[in-house]
């Protein structure tokens, strides 16, 4: 954790070198709903390669915060996670329940004990910080500087070598549904096609939808096409 420490430490030591030695502020102010949610557009629509961030999702939790600007912000940091070839978020360990809860964000996540602060990094070279450190909303520093964005690279670097992965485990089928590769099977099964018309729709072989018929008997547990769906009924999976 002191290597940690010591990389935020340089992080923001680099802001206010730019801003001393540049004789220029290390970033753009950016205030104001509108003006931020622009931001956050302009970050998701520009990413093409890579992803970093340090997320508290419940952050914003009893803040007087507007829907609207939370499911805004949260629709950004989505698309830009789609658009990026890597993603690497870390959040704090306070923050797990509500990760399992809510929307996925592709790419990879692990936790920490805590987060120095929020932050984005688009492609290495754009950066996002709170003016306050915590909510977006309250504003954002807007960073291209590149010495300013490596150091913040580093700083994510240096805590996602030391958070923990977070495994995710799937969530169990529901027992109202059949296993997810027959379900076109059970359907195309209870239709009354042929087998040749089946196999047809489903871009399938015969012999690869004969072998997937007798699956779906299998798993039904029976070996009849007439009572597979009657027991399909009784095991809700119509």
């Amino acid at each position: 954790m002191a290597e940690s420490a010591g990389s935020v430490l340089l992080a923001r030591s680099a802001m206010n070198r730019a801003a001393t030695e540049g004789q220029r502020p290390a970033g753009r102010p950016v205030r104001g709903a509108r003006r931020i949610s622009a931001a956050l557009a302009g970050l998701a629509a520009s990413t093409r390669h890579e992803l970093l961030t340090f997320d508290d999702p419940v952050a914003s939790a009893d803040r007087a915060i507007p829907e609207p600007f939370l499911k805004l912000a949260g629709a950004c940091m989505r698309a830009a996670a789609e658009r990026a070839g890597e993603v690497r978020r870390i959040v704090p360990r306070h923050a797990l329940p509500r990760l399992e809860d809510g929307p996925r964000i592709p790419g990879q996540a692990r936790f920490a004990d805590a987060i120095p602060f929020k932050l984005i990094v688009v492609d290495r070279t754009v950066a996002a910080v709170p003016l306050d450190l915590e909510l977006l909303y309250n504003g954002l520093l807007l960073i291209r500087d590149p010495v300013v964005v490596q150091a913040l690279v580093r700083a994510h670097h240096v805590c996602w070598a030391a958070a923990e992965e977070l495994v995710r485990i799937p969530p169990p089928r529901p027992p109202g549904a059949p296993p997810e590769p027959l379900r076109p099977v059970l359907e195309a099964l209870l239709s009354g096609m042929t087998d040749e018309a089946a196999a047809a729709r489903l871009g399938m072989s015969a012999r690869t939808y004969s072998r997937r018929v007798g699956e779906l008997l299998a798993a039904l547990g029976t070996t009849s096409r007439f009572r597979a769906g009657a027991e399909a009924a009784r095991r809700g999976w119509l």
